[in-house]
């Protein structure tokens, strides 16, 4: 039997959803892939620089600090230039940062373009799911703003098979050259191909239904709504409740989102808090330092960077059962089950890496605690990436009510980029001191992370963006 007119519409028009979503989503691919491109370069930037663990974690860092400003002025500017446009100049901004951290001429001229770098991450990070969640269904919504996440996981996975390929190109040393610069400089400078996809992309799709009603242009707006929402759905009504919603509100500002919990509003605070903790458990030492990491076990460069890959493909498989889920289940069955995973297999990690014996570069691990932080470390990206991952993008998405969303998600985003930066910044020291002592840390965080969503994060599956509040 062939399909219905009806069945192939509704194939066609959620097939344009996915692509614009996926789309708006290679933003979260940049920011994996510049996250975790720097863990293959790691090593050739102490070698390459003389640099201790004090200079390479303000390095690898320093992104991290462009992102906090990036994301903390992208809400005002996709408010104020549109979601798409803002997306337009992040991606022009990375592609112009990936020639200069493939060029530097010093440690500090690369920390300065890792932050322009970050700047651009920063306001894709904000842009996209903001983006994603207003033009997506709320039956799909979930599922689509998944996509971030499912585009920050393959960023991270493909810029280390990327730098597992260059690595062996340039005969396993990320020191060695090929042709005019070293392995670690291609590393880094490879970044620039998928900003130039995220500028393409960003000029094809549509703008949100959301910032066109809000600027005065209803026509498009429609247009953009029957697109994304199909024919079936009453399009003059959906505008009509947007133009309700936008009347009784007016430009966010920072000051809009004070309130009597500690200077803020309380729904700010959660989105804080669930931005803190996502990167509070660690999830970023993983991504940032794992080659270093096994390298320091007794693993050699080139296979460390093999087992950095397998931790990406694993949280790639984690992606795919939050989208799969996280409609089904809701948000916070996702959180606590994560969050539960977390903590046991960190706990695991930290016993292992109590063992470790030696200083510096000769710290070496037993053989049954090598295995076991092995396996640690992948189970704790699975469920990270089932949970913490996924969820937390699509719940900084949604949560806000429509007239501080923007505002709010930026606020939400720098803290974020804050604590991944604390976090990113402090471990190479943490680990010369007490490497095992800082993963007890880190599982202290995933059972706060529990009680946290217990007591303080409310379920928003299958709510229209006009009800939150």
């Amino acid at each position: 039997m062939g399909t219905t007119p009806t069945a192939r519409t509704h194939e066609e028009h959620l097939g344009h959803i996915v692509f614009i979503t996926a789309a708006a989503a290679i933003g979260g691919f940049l920011f994996g892939y510049d996250s975790a491109v720097i863990n293959g370069a790691v090593t050739g930037i102490q070698r390459h620089f003389q640099v201790g663990p004090v200079e390479t974690g303000t390095t690898v860092a320093a992104a991290l600090l462009g992102s906090a400003a990036g994301a903390w002025s992208a809400g005002r500017m996709a408010d104020r230039l549109g979601r798409t446009r803002t997306m337009q100049i992040a991606a022009i901004v990375f592609a112009i940062s990936s020639i200069g951290q493939a060029l530097p001429f010093a440690i500090w001229d690369l920390a300065i373009w890792r932050v322009v770098a970050g700047i651009a991450i920063g306001m894709a990070s904000v842009t996209g799911p903001a983006y994603i969640a207003e033009v997506a269904p709320p039956a799909y919504r979930g599922r689509l703003g998944s996509f971030q996440q499912l585009a920050i996981v393959l960023g991270i996975a493909t810029s280390q098979l990327v730098n597992y390929v260059i690595a062996q190109l340039a005969g396993g040393d990320v020191n060695n050259y090929l042709g005019p610069l070293q392995a670690w400089q291609w590393m880094l400078g490879a970044c620039l191909i998928p900003a130039l996809l995220f500028l393409l992309f960003a000029t094809i799709i549509p703008e949100s239904p959301r910032f066109l009603v809000a600027v005065g242009r209803v026509t498009e707006a429609h247009r953009v709504l029957r697109e994304v929402e199909g024919d079936d759905v009453d399009v003059a009504a959906r505008v009509g409740e947007i133009q309700s919603v936008l009347r009784t509100e007016r430009k966010a500002t920072m000051r809009d989102l004070r309130g009597p919990k500690f200077g803020l509003l309380g729904i700010v605070w959660v989105g804080i808090l669930l931005s803190m903790f996502q990167q509070f458990v660690g999830i970023n030492v993983i991504f940032y330092y794992s080659s270093v990491l096994w390298q320091s076990v007794g693993i050699e460069q080139s296979q460390s960077l093999l087992i950095s890959f397998s931790t990406s493909i694993i949280n790639i498989v984690g992606t795919y059962i939050a989208i799969a889920l996280v409609d089904r289940l809701g948000r916070r069955p996702l959180l606590m089950t994560g969050s539960v995973g977390m903590a046991v297999s960190l706990a695991a990690a930290a016993w292992a890496f109590s063992a470790a014996g030696g200083t510096g570069e000769d710290v070496a691990l037993p053989p049954l605690q090598g295995m076991v932080a092995l396996i640690a470390a992948h189970v704790f990206v699975l469920f990270f990436a089932l949970s913490w991952g996924v969820v937390v993008w699509v719940l900084l998405g949604e949560m806000f009510p429509n007239r501080i969303r923007a505002t709010a998600l930026s606020v939400a985003a720098a803290a974020q980029w804050i604590s991944n930066w604390l976090i990113t910044v402090t471990f190479p020291s943490l680990s010369e001191w007490n490497l095992a002592g800082a993963y007890v840390g880190y599982a202290t965080f995933a059972v706060l992370s529990f009680l946290f969503v217990l007591f303080f994060v409310r379920e928003t599956k299958g709510r229209r963006l006009e009800e939150m509040g």
